[in-house]
């Protein structure tokens, strides 16, 4: 692939092609009670899940045929080819001076957006205990899940820009998208790759409203109940110039996309010999004014 500029957004093109592949995918169970988990700002690993869950064996299609149609007000997603200048995405240092500018830059370029944020950076490995970060060790997130609700998506701008700054927003019609930018650390990424969702193919009763709690805080993400008609997707041999972006929520509710789910699931022809899935994602709060 060729390196291109931090700053120009291009859609990412295949090194190889798997069509379409059968993976197992964590879903919630829906119950009558609202169901709860520990985060692993609390656990400093694993978090504890107060409900249950099925595995479901789904169809999860190659992204990259359809790369060039995607659209984040669609789909929920795109795929991205993205250089960073950053060699060590493991140096908090670096992350914070380096890597967070570029991709400031880079969804500035995609959305024409005023300001963008950068409030959550989180590493994820299947190799050992997980990645670390600052606040524990993280493993890839097997349950498939939305970020944000309609609920905890404008509460979750408050916390980070200022009660009185995102009610400038909202009432002055700024539009304000959650999205996260997911990449690999190290490529390709052959193992516990994630699948996400087409968000057109959900139903309202697929979303499932969970508390998560915090140490300081409640927050609430939407699990997804199986359904045989939704339709996942991944980027095989995902690399390291590579870029997900992934809809987390968006305060425009004007029949597009504001939500999309995604979960880590595994690949037929992977065991413990095939090198563990290292990823690192930013949640960023995008501003269009």
């Amino acid at each position: 692939m060729n390196q291109i500029n931090a700053t120009t957004p291009q859609i990412a093109e295949a090194p190889q092609s798997k069509t379409t592949v059968q993976g197992e995918l964590c879903f919630i169970v829906p119950q009558d009670e609202k169901p709860s988990f520990n985060s692993s700002r609390i656990t400093g690993g694993v978090p504890e899940v107060f409900f249950e869950t099925e595995q479901h064996k789904m169809p999860i299609r190659d992204m990259r045929l359809i790369a060039d149609d995607l659209d984040i007000d669609r789909e929920g997603f795109e795929l991205m080819r993205h250089t960073t200048q950053v060699t060590d995405l493991y140096d908090d240092d670096a992350v914070e001076s380096e890597y967070n500018p570029e991709i400031e830059a880079l969804l500035k370029a995609r959305f024409g957006a005023s300001k963008v944020v950068v409030f959550d950076v989180t590493r994820r490995s299947d190799g050992g205990s997980g990645a670390a970060n600052p606040d524990g060790l993280r493993g890839p997130a097997r349950r498939v899940h939305a970020d944000y609700t309609e609920k905890s998506g404008p509460q979750r701008t408050k916390d980070i820009l200022g009660e009185a700054e995102a009610e400038r927003l909202f009432t002055s019609g700024a539009r304000v998208i959650q999205v996260n930018v997911w990449r690999p650390i190290k490529g390709p990424v052959q193992r516990a790759p994630l699948a996400v969702v087409d968000s057109s193919s959900l139903r309202d009763d697929d979303l499932v409203a969970t508390d998560q709690v915090f140490p300081d805080r409640v927050g609430e993400i939407y699990h997804l109940a199986h359904s045989p008609q939704q339709r996942w997707y991944f980027a095989p041999e995902m690399q390291a110039d590579e870029v997900l972006l992934l809809k987390g929520w968006d305060s425009l509710d004007d029949g597009r996309t504001r939500f999309n789910a995604h979960g880590a699931f595994e690949l037929d022809d992977t065991d413990e010999t095939t090198p563990p899935r290292e990823s690192i994602e930013l949640r960023t709060l995008v501003i269009i004014e």
